[in-house]
């Protein structure tokens, strides 16, 4: 028998389903701190990409660093920092 996998893109077939192109745009996006973003997986970029579970979920932009943010999010009555790259956010 096959050892099941583990990693961290397990059951993410339907969810990291690329269905547009990648823009160089997106790579040199910039958020201020106090924008609304939604976090939106690129599959084609693994690095800096958030956990699959805040797909979807919107937050605010708290601060940078490096060339990531920290997105602060509510995941049930918690609220979470999340890092991410600007490839993963979409400004709303």
């Amino acid at each position: 028998m096959v050892t099941k996998s583990h990693g961290p893109r397990r059951r993410t077939r339907e969810k990291l389903r690329k269905t547009r192109r990648t823009t160089a745009n997106q790579f040199l996006r910039e958020f201020k701190p106090g924008d609304s973003v939604a976090i939106k997986i690129e599959p084609a970029v693994q690095k800096g990409a958030p956990f699959r579970r805040f797909y979807g979920i919107t937050g605010k932009i708290i601060s940078k660093r490096g060339r990531a943010y920290i997105v602060k999010i509510k995941d049930g009555k918690k609220e979470k920092q999340i890092i991410a790259k600007p490839e993963h956010l979409i400004a709303i």
